[in-house]
């Protein structure tokens, strides 16, 4: 078939175009403004960007499939605008831009943060309620993004939305978020931990579902790919074992955590790096669900996932082969 994608650059996009072409796909890339991470996978690259509908008018000609994966990710608010503009004015081009092409079938990756996580005791599934305007710009932003896709549907566009939790694994070559988090805890960059944790999948079990979500999928539905909870100890802990590095345990209360964000924030900014954390990645980590039901998924889409400590294992195995770290054992 003929697939287009959107977001083809990031984690999830290289793993999925590989995981087509494997299946005997054809695949178009779309190419905003960097291609480094698929230049090695056999797709067409055409030149465009979401919020330029003319670009995709030539991106999705003559495609059948589209995923949209391209996104705006934010623990840091929504200074500029940008991640609206990405996340929901971008979806609504794709949505009806896919539709007057021709589009068949439009695959949405959207996020387990467009849900709202409370009730936290109570299991979290497809049809927990969406966060409202008093959530954080990049949870407004996926969750409005998600009722464009699903009015879409409700007016007879085949189109449907995958929620992943937490996305890690190999390959990940930028790194995501969730990738530099992993180096940065087996280089104690990450000097403590603080409680709480996340729910945290393999990117290779999403791309999984998501190429069996082609046939599998259904109008108008939504499915979570949620994999196994852990804290962040927990984690500290598995890297440890898989590498033979010991890695920093120490934890510390929240509120001394929250206390110390005005001085991690003016760091960064004298510095022009990354803060260590925000409110928002302090909020992902104690806030998050423990309960997040992949069962509709499982059942619909045949998805499965594998051990956690297989997944860190074989993300720091890919980290050493491709000269992120040095190897750690003969």
């Amino acid at each position: 078939m003929k697939i287009a994608v959107t977001g083809a650059n990031g984690h999830v996009g290289v793993n999925l175009c590989r995981t087509l072409i494997e299946h005997g796909h054809e695949v178009t890339a779309l190419v905003h403004t960097r291609d480094a991470f698929i230049r090695d996978i056999p797709v067409k690259r055409v030149k465009g960007d979401i919020l330029n509908k003319d670009s995709l008018r030539e991106f999705l000609s003559g495609q059948e499939i589209c995923y949209h994966l391209a996104a705006c990710i934010s623990i840091r608010g929504d200074t500029g605008g940008m991640v609206r503009r990405i996340n929901v004015d971008g979806t609504l081009n794709m949505v009806e831009t896919a539709r007057d092409s021709g589009v068949t079938r439009f695959i949405h990756f959207s996020s387990i943060h467009a849900f709202n996580q409370h009730p936290t005791n109570q299991p979290l599934h497809e049809e927990r309620d969406l966060v409202t305007d008093t959530g954080f710009a990049y949870d407004r932003s996926k969750a409005q993004g998600e009722r464009i896709v699903k009015a879409a549907a409700n007016d007879g566009f085949d189109a449907f939305i995958l929620s992943p939790t937490a996305i890690i694994g190999p390959a990940d070559p930028e790194p995501s978020l969730t990738g530099k988090a992993l180096l940065e805890l087996y280089n104690k960059q990450i000097p403590v931990l603080v409680p709480g944790g996340y729910d945290w999948v393999d990117v290779r079990d999403v791309a999984d579902a998501a190429v069996r979500s082609i046939s599998l999928g259904r109008k108008g539905e939504k499915y979570l790919l949620s994999g196994t909870w852990a804290s962040l100890v927990d984690l500290s802990g598995m890297i440890s074992r898989v590498t033979g590095k010991q890695t920093v345990r120490t934890v510390i209360p929240l509120w001394v955590a929250r206390a110390g964000l005005p001085f991690i924030t003016l760091y960064s900014w004298l510095t022009g790096g990354d803060p260590l954390y925000t409110t928002e990645s302090l909020h992902i980590i104690s806030e998050g669900n423990k309960q997040i039901l992949n069962n509709k998924a499982r059942r619909e889409l045949n998805f499965h996932t594998r051990e956690l400590e297989t997944t860190v294992r074989d993300i720091f195995e890919w980290f050493t082969q491709h000269g992120y770290i040095k190897p750690y054992k003969s």
